[in-house]
């Protein structure tokens, strides 16, 4: 399996590759991120804050090698520092008569890496905590805390250059 990188700007519906238990097994299956609005005519949703709730059921991972995020206009990465991928934990939901099966990824207070940027980031599991993770094994408040200071390696993205209008 690989990682790809996960950009919070993303489209409302793109489809990323989610693992989740399937009875005993565990599937990969590509879903659309963003969630059934509660109230008819209201916004869908891409993160659910994790602080106070718990999420017994449907439970998924996402898979990424880095997530990028905008902040005061100029665009950053977070990569793990050790290289290593990573996870967010996720929760998903079936699909609806009006709504397809889709998932949204959990928010944590931001770890000190990404403070500086913005004040919450999508909860990120070590690959080691993936199954805890699925299976209920560690409490969510165990496994949803931000990561130490100094677990991601932080770079400022390059803007892509403006094309420069002819003049005649």
């Amino acid at each position: 399996m690989s990682a790809k990188v996960f950009d919070s700007d993303a489209s409302l519906d793109e489809r990323r590759v989610i693992i989740r238990r399937d009875g005993g097994d565990v599937e990969m299956v590509e879903l659309p991120w963003g969630l059934q609005p509660r109230e008819r005519g209201g916004r869908p949703f891409t993160v659910v804050r994790a602080e106070g709730r718990t999420f017994p059921t449907h439970r998924c991972l996402v898979p990424a090698s880095e997530f990028r995020h905008r902040s005061q206009g100029k665009h950053y990465s977070f990569a793990m520092a050790s290289g290593d991928w990573f996870y967010f934990a996720s929760i998903w939901r079936p699909a609806t008569r009006d709504w397809p099966e889709a998932y949204a990824i959990l928010t944590t207070v931001a770890n000190d890496d990404v403070a500086p940027y913005h004040d919450r980031q999508m909860a990120v599991l070590r690959r080691d905590q993936r199954m805890a993770w699925l299976d209920l094994t560690i409490p969510e408040g165990d496994l949803l805390q931000p990561l130490p200071a100094g677990a991601f390696k932080v770079s400022r993205l390059r803007e892509p250059m403006a094309q420069a209008a002819l003049a005649f």
